[in-house]
């Protein structure tokens, strides 16, 4: 075992240690440009095409899928009439 001096040290680097580390890696110059260049590949501006594609797609698919409900109400209402 060691001396309270002991103690009191161990005591401190444990104290210290998480501190110091939480203020050294939370200093924004370290890290903005690793955010920055990581927010953008996950999210890439939008291009402007991009979301009149997306519309479009969007409407064809709506249409297709109301196509398929007429469809499938018309059979219906062929098998109650015969």
């Amino acid at each position: 075992m060691g001396s309270w001096g002991l103690e009191v040290f161990k005591m401190t680097l444990y104290m210290s240690f998480p501190v110091a580390m939480f203020h050294i890696f939370n200093q924004p110059a370290y890290f903005e440009e690793w955010v920055t260049k990581t927010k953008r590949e996950l999210y890439p501006p939008e291009a402007l095409g991009h979301r009149d594609e997306l519309q479009k797609a969007i409407k064809d698919m709506q249409q297709k899928r109301d196509n398929e409900m007429m469809k499938a109400l018309e059979d219906i209402e062929k098998r109650e009439k015969t």
